[in-house]
């Protein structure tokens, strides 16, 4: 199976070359998401970050090695902070060269998540911790509703989050985590109850699923979400969010302990 199908090396389904720029504007940690992942961590000293982007929710008082086959994406991360040029699917580590290991908002894009998952434990002395989304409630959004194809297409691309706990051996930990109103990590869910910020085309482009509808369907979306806001449709149906100082939506954190139990 080829593993890097895009000109930059980005594995999966999607060109980070084509939505690279800008993309550190929009996903910026944050603090209350990334607390959760720093506990499921422990005191682990080095760390393996798989998939890891421009640099998100690394931990900056441990010893982070970064795997991220994106040129683009690598090209954004911050100085003295390179990620190696690999996948998840063959990592070039020995076994359990690592306290911990961590993924987030990645597994989505690999091309074999057993296989992954396996190479992420195989390295791994201690827990493994992987950010992810459960699809089976991504549509349960007001995004839905503006966007269906959209969400259908995120939906569809997630792993189901039993199938990443048989992964890591069946007992890991699923941890629900909250989408603090404020939330600065712009995943579509992270506006629940800020609609207007998705009238940003930069928005939007920090998140992949939009790239799997034609201009089209975005247009739609602007227009009658915008027609919405303004007439004042969508807070009556949707306003009482506006008011919700968190949102528990699809956000999950799987945590399998130690290589011991998996």
């Amino acid at each position: 199976m080829n593993t890097r199908p895009h000109a930059d090396g980005s594995a999966g389904d999607v060109d980070y070359a084509r939505i690279a720029s800008g993309y550190s504007d929009y996903r910026r940690p944050e603090p209350r998401i990334e607390a959760a992942i720093l506990a499921a961590l422990g005191d682990a000293v080095t760390v393996l970050n798989v998939g890891a982007g421009a640099g998100s929710y690394e931990p900056v008082d441990r010893t982070v090695t970064a795997v991220e086959p994106s040129a683009s994406m690598r090209a954004q991360r911050p100085a003295g902070r390179p990620a190696i040029d690999a996948t998840a699917e063959s990592l070039p580590f020995d076994d359990a060269a690592f306290d911990a290991s961590m993924a987030t908002f990645s597994v989505h894009q690999w091309a074999d998540v057993e296989a992954g998952l396996a190479e992420m434990r195989r390295v791994t002395r201690g827990p493994v911790v992987i950010l992810s989304c459960d699809p089976e409630l991504i549509e349960q959004s007001w995004l839905a509703e503006y966007a269906p194809e959209v969400m259908a297409a995120e939906a569809a691309r997630y792993p189901v989050i039993t199938r990443m706990v048989n992964a890591l051996g069946g007992d890991a930990e699923v941890v629900v985590v909250p989408i603090p109103f404020e939330c600065v990590d712009g995943f579509n869910q992270a506006y629940y109850g800020r609609p207007e910020r998705l009238l940003d085309p930069g928005a939007r482009a920090a998140n992949s699923a939009w790239t799997f509808v034609g201009a089209d369907v975005e247009g739609r979306f602007v227009r009658d979400l915008g027609a919405d806001l303004e007439s004042g449709v969508w807070d009556e149906k949707y306003g009482y969010l506006r008011g919700q100082g968190e949102f528990d939506g699809a956000l999950r954190l799987v945590v399998a302990r130690s290589a011991s139990r998996a």
